[in-house]
């Protein structure tokens, strides 16, 4: 690395290891720019209600800080934790799932405990896909899919997600030409950002496709436990799944632990062996006192989940009546925690989330940032307190 006049500074040399590798291709992180408007903005002194970034402003359940707490007074906690998962968490992770969704799994051979379903979503197609295949990937969808596919080197074919079609991809139309080097199919219902559901017909055709050719289904079901009118379905209940398929469930979103850094994966025991021989050499497993916590979240009763989902419900209601008034007429969303719209004038989503920022100071996520379906789209994110979320509404009802 000669240079004349001194050592080049590390900053050039990144900069030149960037223009040639594949980092080039990925965009600004969508909500990392978001941050950087919101805290220009707070440093003016500025009061935004935050409908952005899909972080629960629930807390998190006393007992699972409590337990939390005990364990870390273990010194055993603080070794290097069990890499796959301590077995008890994973035989609480197979108990729960029965018990929630009727679905029966091998706590030993097809569950895998993650530091966080975005973690495990983005390691897995460094053990799924080749340099020069190909991955099936939603759009508009959760940035990570398809950051983390360029990352291992292969390519995204985009599966639109349409409101004509309740936002459910076509994967009985796809040709040979585009299965050819397929090797990963990706699905995300309850559905970021549209908040639509799937029933069991559309996992009997991702399985089936997998079947005939030879690809790994992946359901990114994060937001399984908030759906509004009654339980999701699992990928896990199509016979075959386990065969071809794994699904990724979150305690973030459940359990209001975003920032504990918690989840697993559950299916093909190939494919999570596949995810395991990645993640041993680049992680070394989940804190043993937060695995704790999470035996502590799973052992909750359910009435708890419940009780929140209607929290959001409300909310829901509030924006969406809210807004209506105004003559912005958004659909009511079945799952998760974000109403998910065409946006009521002619503006471009970044356009109008822009505006709404500076005009109302009310942080809204153009819908452009999940892909190029969502242009003309907005996402509201419903983890602000009502009072909030009605200031919100009377915000931009003022502006519209």
């Amino acid at each position: 690395m000669a240079a004349t006049g001194g050592i080049p500074s590390i900053m050039e040399e990144t900069k030149r290891f960037r223009r040639a590798g594949r980092l080039d291709r990925l965009p600004p992180y969508l909500f990392v720019e978001i941050d950087r408007a919101k805290r220009a903005l707070v440093e003016r002194g500025v009061d935004l209600v935050d409908l952005g970034i899909g972080d629960p402003d629930l807390p998190t359940p006393p007992e699972v800080v409590e337990a939390l707490r005990r364990a870390c007074e273990n010194p055993a906690a603080h070794r290097y934790p069990s890499q796959r998962g301590d077995p008890s968490l994973r035989a609480a992770i197979a108990a729960w799932l029965e018990r929630r969704h009727g679905v029966a799994v091998d706590p030993d051979r097809e569950v895998l405990v993650l530091i966080g379903t975005k973690e495990g979503l983005g390691h897995l197609p460094l053990a799924a896909v080749d340099a020069g295949s190909t991955a099936l990937v939603p759009d508009p969808a959760y940035p990570v899919y398809q950051a983390a596919v360029w990352l291992a080197g292969g390519e995204v074919v985009p599966l639109p997600l349409r409101e004509e079609r309740g936002f459910l991809p076509r994967i009985e139309g796809l040709d040979d030409a585009t299965l050819e080097t397929a090797s990963l199919l990706v699905l995300n219902y309850p559905n970021n950002p549209t908040g639509a559901v799937a029933d069991g017909a559309l996992f009997r055709e991702a399985v089936d496709l997998a079947s005939r050719r030879g690809l790994l289904v992946v359901n990114d079901a994060a937001y399984a436990e908030l759906c509004f009118d009654g339980p999701a379905v699992s990928l896990l209940e199509t016979p075959g799944a386990r065969e071809v398929g794994v699904e990724f469930h979150s305690f973030s979103k459940t359990f209001n632990m975003t920032g504990w850094r918690v989840g697993f994966v559950v299916g093909s025991p190939d494919a999570l062996d596949a995810l395991a021989a990645v993640k041993s050499n680049v992680d070394s497993g989940v804190f043993t006192a937060v695995q704790r916590a999470a035996e502590a979240a799973l052992a909750l009763p359910d009435e708890r989940i419940r009780q929140q989902v209607d929290v959001y419900r409300r909310r829901r209601d509030t924006l969406v009546d809210g807004l209506a008034e105004a003559g912005w007429h958004l659909p009511r969303p079945r799952a998760a925690f974000y109403v998910w719209s065409r946006i009521p004038t002619d503006e471009g989503s970044a356009e109008f989330a822009a505006r709404v920022l500076r005009d109302a100071h009310v942080v809204v996520t153009p819908g452009v940032g999940f892909g190029v379906e969502g242009e003309g789209y907005v996402r509201m994110a419903l983890t602000a307190p009502e009072e909030r979320v009605a200031e919100a509404v009377r915000r931009i009802r003022s502006i519209l």
